[in-house]
């Protein structure tokens, strides 16, 4: 048997040649389909560098800070794993947005790949879990702070409230039993994270890739390798070069200074914020004074994200053929910026009323606009496929 023959006939071999050699791809495909790949090494440096982490981290609440700073100081090259690590999850987030506004603007999301996005939005809630719990694990001043603000959130639900939070922290406050379940908890989920992961590209797999052109094409296809996997290989290098430059020259960039003070519960910081990449979440938390309301917004903001499915009715997929369909996709896109920016900023004026204001726009957004502006593009498209064949008559 052949090398050719056997990575197709072969059950294990046959299943990768699937996936990484013989896959047919659109061939207008532009790099933005290459965040894919990006967001796939991402998820393994976290992993690796993950457990090797693990092999010198303490998760005890009086030692928890001095085994990071053990790591940073003692261990061979530990400060390249910690940075990479925590750096790695800015980079992570970062290609997770692209990736989900790509999807947006192109109608990835629609059928039929309502399962493939479906997937991805739960993997986008495990993220956020998953990189708040290790925040909390460094157990700095704005880690502790951090998961005393967030989890004290639950207290909002009527009667269960007060019992669950109770739970979460492991007694009244938070604690030992704390720090414990949330590092238990950060070392597992990535290993759940990369099973939907498997799923994820199974149904991409099943479906295909779309285009920029947003049509069915079946025909127009070339094989994976070797001309994506070149091309995911250029980007590829350059996110290993922009990261090798961010470890070793502004590894700091991205954290807080607060968190290399070790957490004290006697001493508030001045502004608890959360990394960057929650920063747009929190701000909509904070926009509604009703803390029991605030909560579900945040949730929302997340879960409304398989609505989009729903309430697309359009029958032009994606945005390329839409202006102002685009145009308001823009606008959205600054608003969730403004949101990220709102985040960091004290409950003042008039940051209370720009924030109440982005988060109006942000429901709205997938509520009222898509489809609004989705009935819109529908009458506009018949109006010029009746005059189209009217003429051609």
């Amino acid at each position: 048997m052949t090398v050719f023959s056997a990575r197709k006939q072969d059950p294990i071999l046959g299943l990768a040649n699937s996936y990484l050699i013989d896959s047919p791809e659109p061939s207008n495909i532009s790099y933005w389909w290459n965040l894919g790949s990006l967001l796939g090494l991402c998820l393994v440096l976290q992993i690796v560098t993950g457990i090797f982490l693990v092999m010198h981290y303490t998760s005890h609440i009086t030692m928890a800070f001095s085994a990071v700073d053990h790591i940073m100081r003692d261990v061979n090259y530990g400060w390249a794993l910690r940075y990479a690590h925590a750096n790695g999850a800015s980079f992570f987030f970062f290609f997770v947005y692209l990736h989900m506004g790509k999807n947006i603007y192109y109608g990835s999301y629609k059928y039929p790949r309502i399962g493939l996005w479906t997937v991805g939005v739960i993997i986008f809630l495990i993220m956020i879990i998953t990189a708040f719990m290790g925040y909390c694990c460094v157990y700095g001043q704005m880690s502790h702070w951090g998961v005393t603000v967030i989890t004290n959130l639950v207290t909002a639900l009527p009667i269960v409230g007060q019992p669950l939070v109770n739970l979460i922290w492991g007694g009244p406050a938070v604690g030992n039993p704390t720090i414990q379940r949330f590092f238990s908890l950060h070392y597992l989920l990535p290993f759940i994270l990369a099973a939907l992961v498997c799923i994820h590209l199974i149904y991409l797999h099943t479906n295909g890739s779309g285009n920029p052109l947003g049509i069915l094409n079946l025909v127009d296809r070339i094989p994976f390798s070797p001309y994506f996997i070149f091309k995911d290989l250029v980007t590829i290098l350059i996110f290993m070069l922009v990261f090798s430059i961010v470890i070793f020259y502004y590894p700091n960039a991205f954290g807080d200074s607060e968190n290399y003070i070790e957490g004290n519960p006697m001493v508030t910081p001045p502004a608890i914020v959360p990394e960057w990449y929650l920063l747009p979440f929190y701000a909509i938390l904070r926009s509604i004074p009703n803390k029991l309301l605030g909560v579900i917004a945040m949730l929302a903001a997340i879960l409304i994200l398989l609505a989009l499915p729903l309430v697309d009715r359009s029958i032009i997929r994606g945005l390329a053929f839409k202006p102002l369909t685009k145009f308001v996709f823009w606008l959205f896109i600054c608003n969730f910026i403004l949101l990220g920016q709102i985040g960091t900023q004290h409950i003042e004026a008039p940051y209370i009323l720009l924030g109440q204001i982005a988060t109006i726009f942000y429901f709205s957004y997938f509520i009222v606009i898509v489809p609004l502006l989705s009935y819109i593009d529908n009458t506009l498209y018949y109006i010029t496929a009746n005059q189209f064949f009217i003429n051609k008559k």
